[in-house]
């Protein structure tokens, strides 16, 4: 293939204007907020972003490049098709529950981070062990999608691909270094604008091409391959409900989400951004599933690209780029090359910024450095963005199998952090020993039924597994779902089993060792001034109560609603009387 120079320059024109936009927004960032919230606008934009930036933001999160590039693989393999292309509709379901259930509770108590909530009900050793799942997540995401661009941009311009792997990474970490949020915000705007344009433009000329059949004709019709509509077998049926539930409710957890509903200046804002964001993954998912279709409906040997096709050739990953090469002309080809490296970018930059994000606060200042200044945590912050980032690179080159651990973090997001929040949220009662016991049988449950794309046989066979091309047992029960509920209610009848114990006398209050039942005010249960301030949250949203005086940030305001829960028992209110 060619060296296209043409190709190389639209490329860095392109990765300039991006570098500018989060350049400027980090002055803006940098010119807004007062020296004394530094940290929180990196992290939360000030809590001022609005509808239109907002919505962009969010949507563009979710519109990466696994998204583009998913969702048009999946329409074009035979045997799937858009029956399989869960993404669009999974993602969307997740926004919409994001925004019906979760995004008025987190905004609304002012959190900063989706780990606060944890942390201040379980203690700060419950919230460590939830980093580890939300950080594995947000890493491997970023290696993987970094990893698709560079083989996308090879396929197109023929250049080397670690030197675009390290490229594009070094662009998105340097504007999430300086402007943390906001650059990350309005650089989406652009990278969406991109995506939605540069896809737009080249689905015509690919349809227009003589090779390609129509596609209404080989959505039910099978032409060059099976029908691009696709079908669920009745085997399939159990397995295709895990991974819609997967990526519906194991979509919600995700800081990259939370950092937007937080950043919103209420929570009746958050709410409404959620559903612009559903809407936006809808209309952005439009262009892959026709790019999708086209590849389904074209004779490849009356093409450039030749025999055999891309799926003989296991190259049915990189169906989009593919067609933008060999279906578009030259200069069209180079759009869609932009439009899949601002769909990579959008969301390789929020996923290092949220890693970075809960590392800083919830992990170095709210358990290490309760009392570390503002200009301190600002600097961890961009360490971090820059260790997390070099990170991603460098799994993204060196590592092979970078989407099977993609698939087994975001499994653990599914089965760990989801029912936890879900307790945290709207489970009165749940406390540190039902978390853990929850996090453990859930872990134990996903690694035991196994991982196909890590080579990773199951320790549990569950009805209706077999053995695929390498001998790895795959499984069809929805064991994903099994061990997701299976960790919510081990949370809630080990939480409350220990409390029965504890308050009934069964167990002397010394074994209570991480004071999540008996001594409720200990050092363990951080001071919840240290979590939420009332000037981030709307005042009509506020409960009004008789809240404790706190021990260590007496000048601090914070949200009365967060008391709540521990200042309704009477036992401890003649305790602290005597």
């Amino acid at each position: 293939m060619a060296f296209h120079a043409e190709g190389l320059v639209a490329i860095i024109v392109f990765y300039l204007a991006i570098l500018a936009v989060g350049i400027w927004a980090a002055w803006k960032t940098k010119n807004t907020s007062s020296e004394g919230d530094r940290s929180e606008a990196i992290i939360v934009g000030g809590r001022d972003i609005g509808l239109l930036v907002g919505g962009f933001t969010m949507t563009a999160t979710w519109v990466g490049g696994g998204y583009i590039n998913g969702t048009a693989e999946a329409v074009y393999v035979p045997g799937y098709g858009l029956a399989w292309a869960q993404a669009p509709i999974g993602y969307s379901l997740s926004l919409v529950l994001g925004g019906l259930f979760f995004a008025k509770p987190m905004r609304s108590k002012g959190y900063v981070t989706m780990l606060d909530p944890f942390q201040q009900l379980y203690g700060k050793r419950m919230g460590g062990l939830l980093f580890i799942p939300a950080l594995m997540g947000e890493m491997f995401w970023a290696a993987a999608i970094f990893s698709a661009l560079g083989a996308t941009i090879s396929v197109i311009i023929d250049i080397n691909v670690n030197i675009s792997v390290i490229i594009s990474a070094l662009i998105a970490t340097m504007y999430t270094l300086v402007g943390g949020l906001y650059s990350v915000a309005y650089t989406d705007v652009v990278q969406l604008f991109c995506i939605f344009l540069g896809l737009w433009i080249s689905v015509p000329f690919a349809m227009s091409h003589p090779a390609v059949t129509d596609i209404g004709l080989t959505a039910v019709s099978k032409v060059h391959q099976e029908p691009w509509l696709g079908s669920i077998n009745s085997v399939d049926i159990y397995t295709w409900l895990d991974n819609f539930l997967l990526l519906t409710l194991g979509g919600i957890p995700w800081q990259a989400y939370f950092q937007r509903v937080l950043s919103s200046s209420s929570a009746t804002y958050a709410q409404v951004l959620s559903f612009l964001a559903a809407f936006g993954c809808l209309v952005m998912a439009l262009p892959a599933v026709l790019i999708g279709a086209i590849g389904a409906s074209t004779a490849w040997n009356e093409t450039a690209y030749g025999v055999p096709d891309p799926v003989t050739k296991k190259e049915a990953d990189m169906i989009l780029p593919i067609v933008l090469q060999y279906l578009c002309p030259v200069y069209i080809s180079f759009f869609g090359l932009g439009a899949v490296s601002a769909a990579v970018m959008s969301s390789a930059d929020s996923s290092i910024l949220s890693a970075s994000s809960m590392f800083a606060r919830n992990i170095y200042q709210l358990s290490f450095r309760q009392n570390a200044s503002d200009r301190e945590i600002v600097w961890v912050m961009r360490i971090t963005v820059f260790l997390f980032g070099a990170s991603a690179t460098a799994m993204a080159l060196l590592a092979s199998s970078v989407y099977g651990l993609w698939y087994l973090s975001s499994d653990l997001v599914y089965i760990i952090i989801f029912p936890q929040l879900l307790c945290v949220l709207f489970i009165k009662g749940t406390n540190t020993y039902g978390a853990i016991a929850g996090y453990l049988f859930g872990l134990v449950l996903r690694i035991t039924g196994g991982e196909p794309y890590l080579y990773l046989q199951p320790l549990i066979y569950y009805p209706g597994c077999y053995p695929d091309e390498n001998n790895i047992y795959t499984q069809r029960f929805p064991f994903k779902t099994l061990a997701m509920l299976t960790s919510f209610f081990t949370n809630i009848i080990v939480s409350y089993l220990a409390k029965y114990l504890f308050e009934s006398g069964t167990l002397p209050p010394k074994l209570d060792f991480l004071d999540a039942v008996v001594a409720r005010y200990s050092r363990e249960h951080m001071d919840k001034a240290t979590l939420v301030k009332s000037d981030n949250i709307v005042l009509n949203e506020l409960a009004p109560v008789n809240p404790r005086h706190s021990l260590t940030l007496s000048s601090t305001f914070t949200n009365k609603e967060a008391f709540n829960y521990v200042d309704s028992s009477p036992e401890l209110s003649n305790t602290e009387d005597n």
